[in-house]
């Protein structure tokens, strides 16, 4: 939870997800907390004996289940939670995502439109969240001790023979690849101007399938990947979306790295080891390319 709200969620775009505006492709790239917690609960809770994973674990259906609305409800606290962050976790200012409207039925049975400019402080909705300890708040992963600190170069050389080359790059097992950084040794007035992000490129799954993967950053040992440790970096979730004909999806992946490269200490580094670990319904998954950037 603190890697996706804080670590990952440093700005509107990694945790709101991409801009979507007519004429662009679709699916651009969901944000952090789209993919984590909200995706798991989803699947979590559909049933795995129903064809498609009803109620809950398909996009169609998922309505139909009481703890939908729970479920939505505490992912809205969880954007009001991460507004008090600071910093510039700050929702969009952009017109076009303002004034987008969604019409819905009212109580009297009246269509009616309402626009996202109107349900920004739920104080307008009449209803707020109450204030309780947020344990994860506190819980900034802590790294690893290692006995011998280890440079990249070292990295590179352990796991040179694990390296894939060339995309697209299918997903049918572990993946590890050197990601090179445009810019290294950056001082806290640029870390606070821009995040360091890693965008995976061009994931391309089919749409009405349960897809998950891990990505973990400068780690050299596959036996013991797993979220707990300092160097995960975040997963990547798809809810099946059951729309009658097969289409295929296309979209990107991005994480906020800035603070997962000063908890590794390498932030000095040239490059990145990253590693991507298929943990569900991965087979005929493709990744189109993987790089880092800088945005605010």
């Amino acid at each position: 939870m603190y890697r996706q709200m804080v670590s990952n969620g440093k700005t509107a775009q990694l945790f709101l997800g991409t801009p979507y505006r007519a004429g662009d492709k679709s699916d651009p790239g969901a944000g952090a907390l789209e993919n984590l917690p909200h995706g798991p609960v989803h699947l979590w809770v559909g049933d795995r004996t129903q064809p498609n994973g009803e109620d809950m674990g398909n996009f169609y259906s998922a309505a139909r289940d009481p703890v939908f609305y729970s479920h939505h409800s505490n992912c809205d606290r969880m954007w009001s939670v991460w507004k008090d962050l600071g910093g510039k976790r700050k929702d969009f200012t952009d017109p076009d995502w303002l004034n987008s409207g969604f019409l819905f039925y009212d109580e009297n049975a009246d269509l009616v439109r309402v626009k996202v400019k109107d349900c920004l402080d739920e104080k307008n909705l009449r209803y707020m969240y109450q204030e309780v300890e947020i344990p994860w708040m506190k819980s900034r992963p802590t790294p690893r001790v290692r006995k011998v600190k280890r440079s990249i170069k070292d990295l590179v050389e352990k796991v040179k023979h694990k390296i894939h080359h060339g995309y697209p790059k299918a997903l049918d097992q572990i993946i590890t690849v050197t990601v090179p950084r445009p810019r290294k040794s950056r001082s806290k007035k640029d870390k606070d101007d821009e995040e360091e992000i890693l965008v995976i490129k061009d994931i391309e799954l089919e749409r009405d399938t349960v897809v998950k993967f891990d990505v973990f950053i400068n780690d050299e040992d596959e036996a013991t990947l797993n979220p707990q440790k300092s160097e995960f970096a975040g997963s990547f979730v798809n809810v099946p979306h059951k729309h009658g004909k097969k289409k295929k999806l296309k979209t990107d992946f991005k994480l906020g790295i800035t603070d997962l490269m000063e908890d590794l200490d390498a932030e000095d580094d040239d490059e990145v080891v990253v590693t991507i670990v298929p943990r569900q319904g991965t087979e005929g998954v493709t990744i189109g390319g993987i790089k880092i950037v800088f945005g605010s």
